[in-house]
């Protein structure tokens, strides 16, 4: 014998002895009559009633259970017919008392509940899936694009295959984690990020270009656009950081840089070198056993996917940036 509530009157009663069997409770016809707060007779005739109109089945809802009675002076031991929740449902539905009335109504909210919160977390996780699934449509839409509109090699094309790749194992790893919804994942570290400054940037990009002997036009800024996008990537809304990790500053210092065409020439290769440069400035370029969070590969072809995406794919390539140096994936 247990004591479980199976609901609260107004006047307080809430527990009361059952037994448990076969994955459900069950109660004798005085339970029955104590919980509805009714007479053992009226509690039978509802019973038989149930029965004999089909509503349930008798052998399914009904089995004895031996119990020890006091009668007089005297412990005497008898199977007592007892009915399982169904049947208590159901006489609950019938009984017509202040107690009845109470009971459907509270088994009547609880049903509601629990359809609406059903509903809604199965909903919930149906978008969540479909999000997911569309997320890696895209990506994959997104590098076959590139492949088709870009001269690469063999080598960068191998870099495009990499990045699916790896989008998928992200995919994976999330969906146990985050209940398939891709999100980003990062740690948050008590640490200072170092801050890529404007004159920093353009004198590393007139390195490069030097050293390369890319020409003139490399670097050449066409506009003030660059500068917005490394001021960007540090705004906040009401003290609250927009991009509060160092992975979530890198991944959309590269995608602003190479959407915004800011030079003249050279942006998705300035884009990929001040991504990688902001990276090890915060110490994040390389993994704890000294390889690099993102090959130069898997770079070239996440560089050429951000060129080719449309405006409304920002977040996705967004995610995928981050989930692909996040040390999640080392």
């Amino acid at each position: 014998m247990n004591e479980i509530e199976i609901y609260k009157t107004t006047e307080g009663n809430t527990q009361i002895n059952v037994t448990f069997e076969g994955e459900t409770v069950w109660l004798n016809q005085n339970q029955l009559a104590e919980l509805f707060d009714g007479s053992r007779t009226n509690i039978v005739e509802h019973i038989q009633n149930i029965y004999k109109e089909g509503e349930l089945d008798q052998v399914a809802t009904c089995r004895k259970f031996r119990q020890v009675q006091i009668e007089g002076k005297r412990e005497v031991k008898r199977n007592i017919d007892h009915y399982n929740l169904d049947l208590i449902i159901s006489v609950g539905y019938r009984v017509n008392s202040k107690r009845g009335t109470q009971f459907r109504q509270w088994a009547t909210q609880r049903l509601k509940d629990y359809l609406v919160q059903g509903y809604a977390i199965n909903e919930k996780r149906l978008q969540e899936a479909t999000d997911k699934f569309q997320d890696l449509k895209n990506a994959v839409k997104l590098a076959a694009k590139a492949g088709n509109t870009e001269a690469l090699t063999t080598i960068e094309a191998k870099g495009i295959l990499r990045v699916i790749e790896q989008y998928a194992f992200a995919l994976e790893t999330l969906d146990k984690y985050d209940h398939q919804k891709l999100t980003i994942e990062t740690h948050y570290e008590e640490v200072e990020i170092q801050k890529l400054t404007y004159e920093n940037a353009i004198n590393q990009i007139h390195i490069w270009r030097d050293f390369q002997k890319a020409g003139a036009l490399f670097g050449n800024e066409k506009d003030k656009s660059f500068k917005s996008s490394l001021e960007t990537i540090y705004q906040t809304f009401d003290g609250i950081d927009l991009y509060p990790s160092v992975e979530e500053k890198a991944a959309n210092l590269l995608y602003f840089i190479v959407k915004n065409h800011s030079f003249s020439d050279g942006n998705k290769r300035i884009a990929a070198g001040l991504f990688v440069y902001f990276m090890d400035m915060n110490n994040i370029l390389l993994n704890e056993e000294g390889n690099k969070r993102i090959g130069d590969n898997a770079l070239v072809a996440i560089t050429i996917m951000i060129a080719e995406s449309k405006s409304e794919e920002k977040n996705m390539m967004v995610k995928l940036v981050v989930n692909l140096i996040n040390n999640k994936n080392e």
